[in-house]
């Protein structure tokens, strides 16, 4: 469930409650009933507005870090390892977005090479940790991988 609903929902049961205490007191001839639907109604109507000004000034602080992705060149990886154990071995330096192994087309073999894109920070320390270390028996070869470059369409 997305945590602004479940935010939502709290703000609009929390003014239900308050306004089912206060409209009375307020107003002496407003009933519960009345004063706890007006309750709903303006939780209804300021929770999205409040969720919306609590949560994008956390969320965009964490999507700026989460969302730097880097892509590492791995080489010299065994023609046995497949995405899953390679997703494994990265995971202990950081999250991991997704793994790509190269197969020759006309084959369908391993290339043994491919991609990793995981966070910043996890790249950073894969690069420094993984590097020239043993993987199923290989030394591997880890580094940011180059840009790749667009053809012309000339």
């Amino acid at each position: 469930m997305n945590p602004s609903f479940i935010l939502n929902i709290f703000v609009t049961v929390i003014f239900a409650i308050v306004l089912y205490y206060i409209l009375p007191i307020l107003a002496s001839d407003m009933s519960n009933q009345l004063s706890a639907a007006i309750g709903v109604l303006v939780g209804g109507l300021l929770a999205p507005a409040l969720s919306k000004l609590f949560s994008h000034s956390t969320l965009s602080n964490e999507q700026d870090v989460s969302s730097e992705v880097s892509t590492l060149y791995v080489g010299n990886l065994p023609y046995r390892a497949d995405e899953e154990a390679v997703q494994e071995h990265f995971e202990q330096q950081g999250s991991v977005v997704s793994v790509r192994l190269m197969k020759d087309r006309r084959t369908g073999k391993r290339k043994g090479y491919g991609f990793v894109e995981m966070n910043a920070k996890g790249a950073a320390k894969a690069i420094k940790n993984l590097n020239d270390s043993t993987f199923q028996e290989r030394t591997l070869k880890v580094r940011l991988a180059k840009e790749k470059l667009k053809k012309n369409s000339i």
